[in-house]
């Protein structure tokens, strides 16, 4: 019988022993979409025939007796960053409005081995700018638990899609915090991979030195599947590591992790992150995670961070910097939009850019080229590289005395939407617990740790050594086991 509730080890269960099909288990998925997707946007594109097509390809392998991935005939969505071949690959953005790939992400390739069934691209922030998913050309992605709240981004559609049950799992990418918090914003499950633990060729780049590509689920095991299923070798990105995640089949039976699970593992609390100005329902749950946690047999250090003002600015201007050399490419001549208003070569480039880049989008472009300009370069982009090398530092000296950092994901649960700051100051206030972590190349695992009077979910985060996963999932699933009820979808309410 098919629930609602299920993870992926008991859909995987479940298909092998014939309670239901893969084609009877996409058919309710898009049946989800169809009843309340006009109302939470979590999708740019949806795939009903090619999902069904792969379903009933998977069920014929599955009654076969075929040896098959435990993701095998279980329907995801995809961000629509990545790209999937011949489906449509916009980045949110009216500049890839019509842009069909004519080849598939490596992640992709990836997932399809392990027998993806596809239900659509999700939504997000043009080209991933964003924190809310309202920057997006196409529409507004609204929180499952609360339609007049966003979703959170910029991989907010795909947060949406697994909270509301119109996706098992998703994909999404972080560069500053875009998985983890709209993970923490949807009550899901999001990572953030070590850099280059997961490849980036055939995602639309954003900031390169950054990017990373990963799982929200509905649980923390689920999630240590789908890395399993993404993470390899990619000889055709230079930026991908050969340490390969594997999967932990005895972390894999749930509830095993035991009373004293954590004994032996050290956590540092940096008590500047708790300083600032943050919801009291927001503190309240972090601190009762780290009695959980404490509980379980974790010693709780304090532990001193100093860059975490200075690492917010260099972010956003590495981030630009790198945002406005990607989109260099866009220019009207070789692919996307190109302008209809243009008598000349230059004209083609300004009209171009000028009517199908968004407000964000340009807004960081402009920012990136003064950096970099001949002018600033030495005073800002120098200046924040240097400001990254303290950071790299700064956390690799606290994790010789830790094992993981605790670290809240936002200050606040989800707000209403069209009520984010107009000054981008502090508009960009909001990414202050991810960025540093995005740019220290470090793997951070975001999870639900309860919800505020409003019901709104709060999420924290867990900060680990480079390819750390595998202590990450190990904490994580210690403390859902202890302390998280089932998973439930959100009550979409009209």
């Amino acid at each position: 019988m098919l629930s609602e509730k299920m993870t992926i080890s008991e859909i995987a269960a479940a298909l092998r022993r014939k309670d239901f099909s893969s084609f009877e288990l996409t058919e309710a998925v898009l049946d989800k979409c169809a009843s309340q997707e006009d109302r939470i946007g979590a999708y740019i594109t949806l795939t009903e025939e090619e999902g069904l097509r792969q379903a009933r390809e998977l069920d014929k392998l599955l009654a076969a007796g075929a040896e098959l991935p435990l993701l095998a005939g279980i329907p995801l969505a995809v961000k629509d960053n990545i790209a999937v071949k011949g489906i449509p690959c916009t980045a949110a953005s009216k500049m890839l409005e019509t842009f069909r790939p004519p080849y598939s992400a490596f992640v992709w390739e990836e997932i399809l081995k392990a027998g993806a069934v596809l239900i659509g691209k999700s939504n997000m922030d043009e080209f991933g700018m964003g924190f809310s998913t309202e920057n997006s050309y196409f529409k507004t992605t609204r929180n499952p638990h609360d339609l007049s709240r966003i979703a959170g981004g910029s991989s907010g559609g795909s947060a949406a899609a697994v909270a509301s049950g119109e996706a098992i799992y998703a994909l999404g990418t972080d560069t500053g915090g875009s998985i983890r918090q709209p993970a923490a914003h949807c009550g899901v499950v999001g990572l953030r991979p070590s850099y280059g633990l997961v490849s980036r060729r055939g995602v639309c780049a954003l900031a390169s030195s950054m990017d990373t590509v990963g799982p929200l689920t509905r649980t923390v095991r689920d999630n240590m599947i789908v890395l399993s299923a993404i993470s390899a070798w990619d000889a055709r990105d230079c930026s991908s590591s050969k340490k390969i995640f594997q999967l932990d089949e005895d972390l894999l039976k749930e509830g095993n992790t035991g009373a004293k699970a954590l004994s032996g593992i050290s956590i540092g609390w940096p008590r500047q992150y708790f300083d600032v100005d943050m919801d009291e329902d927001v503190r309240q749950s972090l601190q009762a995670a780290l009695k959980v946690f404490e509980s379980l047999g974790a010693t709780i250090k304090k532990v001193e961070i100093s860059s975490l003002n200075a690492a917010l600015s260099a972010y956003y201007i590495l981030m630009s910097a790198e945002a406005a050399s990607n989109l260099g490419r866009f220019d009207g001549v070789h692919y996307g939009y190109r302008s209809p208003n243009a008598e000349k070569l230059e004209d083609l480039y300004l009209n171009s850019r000028s009517e199908a880049f968004g407000y964000e989008v340009k807004r960081r472009i402009l920012l990136g080229n003064f950096a970099l300009s001949q002018e600033y370069y030495e005073d800002y982009f120098v200046k924040a590289q240097k400001v990254r090398t303290l950071v790299i530092r700064e956390f690799a000296e606290l994790m010789e005395d830790c094992d993981l950092l605790f670290m809240p994901v936002s200050a606040a649960t989800a707000g209403k939407i069209g009520s984010a700051p107009k000054d981008p100051v502090d508009l960009y206030q909001a990414d202050i617990f991810t960025t540093p972590v995005a740019m220290a190349g470090l793997p951070a695992l975001s999870l639900p740790c309860g919800k505020d009077s409003q019901g709104l979910p709060i999420g924290m985060q867990l900060v680990g050594r480079q390819f750390s996963e595998d202590l990450l999932y190990r904490v994580g699933a210690a403390y859902e086991d202890q302390h998280s009820p089932a998973f439930e979808l959100a009550e979409v309410k009209a």
